[in-house]
């Protein structure tokens, strides 16, 4: 029988952990050196396109959409290694380890995140979150509506929720109410959108970097 925990950290990945604009620029920097312009564009068209369909970042399946459209492209085949080989390592934020390693000090901690069901597994991987979490790693389609299966692996009186997005703070704090504490690190294009931050309510916690909460306090959060 899984106890309960006093505290569970969750965290997001990107651009909370893991610094993903940078990722994207490389990305980017990638495509136009050796593919060209016009890929790179299409690329991101075809992206930005699955993002809003699916509501996740999906890099490989915007790939294999590319790629149908440039089957008689064989350079093409090379995108993916590059993407599944990227040093993911080299983009976690200052002091992102040690965060985590504070709150595994005071509480439990879980990365909760969204993606599809291989690049975004391989990225936790590659940048060296999972073992440092010791395979506490959850990622889902919409986390923010697997709340109830959340609780069912990490019980616990209370949550702190960890995210680079208020969209998600806000909708998890709708549902679990004083029961979490959310933590807003304005890292990343979303946290410095003026037009997505005058839709939703600040966060409990707002803080400039994630190794911010160093200074913070991560036990302030903690309930015992």
């Amino acid at each position: 029988m899984i106890g309960i925990a006093d505290t569970v950290f969750l965290f997001d990945v990107d651009n909370t952990l893991l610094d993903n604009d940078r990722v994207q620029a490389d990305l980017d920097a990638h495509l136009t050196q050796f593919y060209g312009k016009e890929v790179r564009d299409r690329f991101w068209e075809i992206f930005e396109n699955r993002v809003s369909q699916l509501g996740y970042s999906d890099y490989l399946g915007a790939l294999e959409h590319y790629r149908l459209e440039a089957m008689h492209h064989p350079k093409v085949l090379r995108m993916a290694n590059w993407m599944v080989d990227y040093p993911f390592c080299d983009r976690l934020h200052p002091d992102a380890i040690a965060v985590v390693k504070e709150a595994q000090r005071v509480g439990t901690a879980a990365i909760l995140s969204d993606g599809d069901a291989v690049f975004q597994p391989r990225k936790v991987e590659r940048s060296g979150l999972w073992p440092v979490f010791g395979d506490n790693v959850l990622i889902y389609v919409h986390k923010e509506l697997e709340l109830a299966d959340v609780e069912s692996h990490f019980p616990a009186r209370h949550y702190v929720m960890i995210d680079d997005k208020l969209r998600i703070l806000d909708a998890i704090k709708r549902a679990w109410g004083n029961r979490v504490t959310t933590v807003f690190p304005r890292q990343g294009h979303y946290a410095r959108d003026p037009n997505l931050l005058a839709k939703f309510p600040p966060a409990d916690i707002t803080v400039e970097h994630i190794g911010d909460l160093l200074e913070h306090g991560l036990a302030a959060l903690a309930k015992r």
